[in-house]
């Protein structure tokens, strides 16, 4: 997960003068806690590092682009040294897979870990070595951007809470421009990815990713992409068999890393 700087950005940004932020994080470290949540996992980066994931099919997890480079030399991790944790929850998770291939939106260009001029696009695809399937991992359906006003939700890991996930049920948006969404959800290190929801017809569906953390006013906020343009890397994954430990743009040059 990114710091957002400069702020003015985002307080230009927001219209409205007056806003309730939200916390109330819970942690969901038990079975029962965390009972239809499965599908959220960690991801694990393989330099020690880690963002959130979420299943989507039984076989493709959903993240942020900007997790699949490395900031140290901002080239793209290597596919095999991705693993998904589905579950992930004390020391121990549902269901363990490696990844076969990654892809970034093509639109999507890394420029670092305080550079936050791509946020529309910074969506990726892992696909696994095997799917996850298994009746208490259920794939997350995604749905429509939300409006400002709606109240959403997120679950997702970070630096403080690498060992369970957490859920901010009662955060509201903010501001909703050019495929990017303000929150005011809570965010930290490791939230990067994680599933943004609202409640469709009485079901949690993925209405965008978290992307960046920020302060506005003091308070925290967070940006997220919508959700849409995963349509562009599910066609670019059906176009082409991958190479052996591919992780790549969409529509770009592969990178492959040994």
């Amino acid at each position: 997960m990114r710091r957002l700087a400069p702020v003015f950005a985002v307080l230009a940004w927001l219209a409205t003068p007056a806003t309730a932020f939200e916390s109330g994080l819970k942690l969901l470290s038990t079975g029962t806690d965390s009972r239809g949540w499965e599908a959220v996992g960690r991801l694990d980066l393989g330099h020690g590092s880690f963002c959130t994931g979420t299943l989507i099919a039984p076989d493709l997890v959903l993240t942020a682009a900007h997790c699949l480079y490395d900031p140290r030399n901002g080239q793209m991790i290597a596919a095999g040294a991705l693993e998904f944790r589905a579950g992930w929850r004390n020391g121990r998770a549902v269901a363990y897979r490696h990844a076969r291939r990654a892809v970034a939106h093509p639109h999507y260009i890394y420029q670092g870990p305080n550079q936050f001029d791509r946020v529309a696009f910074d969506l990726a695809l892992v696909e696994l070595d095997q799917p996850i399937r298994l009746p208490q991992v259920q794939p997350f359906a995604l749905d429509a951007a939300p409006d400002a006003g709606d109240t959403v939700g997120v679950v997702s890991y970070a630096h403080n809470r690498a060992e369970a996930p957490a859920l901010q049920s009662m955060c509201n948006v903010l501001k909703r421009d050019g495929g990017v969404v303000l929150m005011n959800c809570a965010a930290d290190y490791g939230a990067s990815g994680a599933p943004i929801f609202a409640m469709r017809g009485g079901v949690p569906k993925i209405v965008s990713v978290v992307s960046a953390k920020a302060h506005l006013r003091d308070k925290a906020v967070s940006l997220g992409t919508m959700v849409e343009k995963v349509a562009d890397l599910r066609a670019e994954m059906g176009q082409r068999t991958p190479g052996p430990n591919e992780t790549r743009r969409a529509g770009g040059a592969k990178f492959v890393r040994p």
